[in-house]
């Protein structure tokens, strides 16, 4: 299942068209055949559009087909793909999930799938609260229902009050079946895409015990150095640099191509493979990134400019003047919005 969720090379495009026409993939031609037949490609290449009469009464997304434009930036860049490419600017979110359960009770979480606390509902509400006002056209999470409830909660604060959708590319069957049937209602929704190569550092045999007691069995030293070593791993578990080795190459391969596409991209991901991910886009050393400390819910934005990475930090303060200053894009974002919903 994994696999097939996370090797998103495959779209399919269900034609309930009784005519043909031709539909332009990258730049590629494919002839689309009439009702009743099914077309199945890797997507790879950013953007698709149709010419003819007749308009597809159903697209099905891979997780690797991007978003819709959003209409409230496509003034700001004449509408097209292109002119999005040519603006060469995209807002990077990263949100370490809210309190879970396991963190209330001051367990090693690790791989296991444990849900949010009322407390770490909150968080993510207020983290959307956050980010309302900076554009989201991709969403990308762990496979760990944490992340993902973090996800949701987070964006049903989004000013532009979008849909977010997880994607099921699982099976032939999940794809069918979560098909959308309608274009209005696409242009309105947000992808989500659950990765496993995003979820936590796996803690191995630490998985379930109270890091109080573990720390007085083995002894508070070992215990630092299993939690904060870059390279030594607790039993049968994943060290930090593990974790990175996936985290990372998940990131380079699937969400910076969004980026550079100019789609906007959140992730809510895990205390350790955010840390990892950020050591990749602040450049930091092997120690440096030990030290690094996340708090849970509280999102971080990164503006993705010419190729480079530029941390704004956190729109912590009572006010996000000191977010919106920084790009002109953003700041004509939130204008937009303005006009629209007043």
């Amino acid at each position: 299942m994994a696999n097939a969720m996370l090797h998103q090379t495959v779209g399919a495009l269900q034609l309930l068209s009784n005519s043909e026409s031709h539909c332009k993939v990258g730049n590629n031609s494919v002839r689309l055949l009439p009702r009743g037949f099914k077309l199945e490609g890797g997507f790879s290449k950013r953007g698709t559009y149709c010419s003819g009469q007749r308009k597809l009464g159903v697209i099905q997304a891979s997780a690797s087909e991007t978003s819709v434009v959003d209409p409230v930036l496509s003034p700001l860049n004449n509408g097209t793909h292109e002119s999005r490419k040519k603006s060469n600017e995209a807002a990077l979110i990263l949100i370490r999930h809210g309190e879970s359960l396991w963190n209330e009770k001051n367990l090693f979480t690790g791989c296991v799938d444990v849900p949010l606390t009322k407390k770490g509902v909150e968080e993510a509400i207020e983290a959307g609260k956050r980010i309302s006002n900076i554009p989201v056209d991709m969403i990308y999470t762990s496979a760990l229902i944490r992340a993902q409830m973090t996800a949701m909660l987070a964006m049903t604060q989004h000013r532009r009050k979008k849909v977010p959708i997880i994607m099921h590319d699982e099976s032939e069957q999940a794809r069918a079946w979560s098909q959308i049937y309608s274009e209005d209602t696409i242009k309105q929704s947000i992808p989500v895409i659950a990765a496993w190569q995003l979820n936590e550092r796996m803690y191995g045999e630490l998985q379930g015990l109270n890091k109080q007691e573990t720390a007085d069995r083995f002894g508070k030293e070992q215990v630092h150095e299993w939690r904060r070593s870059y390279d030594i791993p607790p039993p049968n578990g994943e060290s930090l640099e593990m974790c990175a080795e996936r985290a990372v190459a998940y990131f380079k391969d699937n969400i910076v191509p969004q980026l550079l596409s100019g789609k906007n991209v959140m992730i809510a991901a895990h205390g350790n493979s955010l840390r990892s991910i950020i050591m990749y886009l602040d450049k930091l050393t092997s120690q440096e990134v030990i030290s690094l400390e996340l708090s849970t819910g509280i999102p971080m934005l990164y503006i993705f400019k010419e190729g480079k990475f530029i941390r704004r930090g956190s729109p912590v303060a009572p006010t996000e003047a000191g977010v919106y200053a920084y790009t002109r894009r953003l700041a004509q974002y939130r204008q937009k919005l303005d006009e629209m919903l007043h």
